[in-house]
């Protein structure tokens, strides 16, 4: 298994001070509440009225309030995870449906094993974005 560093960059215009935040839109700000903090157990900060603001892992996702959410045929958030298949289950018994992705042959949970051996599912939120949990084949070497 070959490693892959992922630590800070010590130089460049957004090294001093920046962390990385995510942004995702939503439509029917009460459902995505109960689906990222009460699901998927993102922690909720505030909603400062153009977005609901979550953290997870120490990075900030700002779920942008707007009246129609046009999503991306991509996934939108991601989470890395030690064991896929328990995280699917996990998922699972907390209400979520994973989906089957036309093109990729996935097993009886709806995971897909890439050429490289990393392993996917996807899910949908509320509003249609797409997320996904995966368990890549290399690993990844984090500060």
């Amino acid at each position: 298994m070959s490693t892959l560093n992922l630590a800070v960059h010590s130089s460049g215009p957004l090294a001093s001070g920046s962390k990385l935040m995510a942004f995702i839109l939503v439509s029917h700000p009460e459902r995505a509440r109960a689906f990222y903090e009460g699901t998927l157990g993102l922690r909720f900060l505030m909603n400062d009225g153009f977005a609901l603001v979550f953290e997870y892992g120490g990075t900030m996702i700002r779920a942008g309030m707007v009246e129609t959410v046009t999503t991306s045929q991509n996934t939108v958030l991601g989470w890395e995870v030690e064991d896929i298949s328990a995280a699917v289950d996990r998922l699972k018994a907390a209400g979520v449906k994973f989906c089957e992705m036309p093109g990729k042959n996935q097993d009886d949970s709806l995971i897909w094993t890439a050429p490289d051996g990393s392993k996917v599912a996807w899910f949908q939120d509320p509003d249609g974005n797409w997320l996904s949990v995966s368990k890549h084949a290399y690993a990844p070497r984090l500060p």
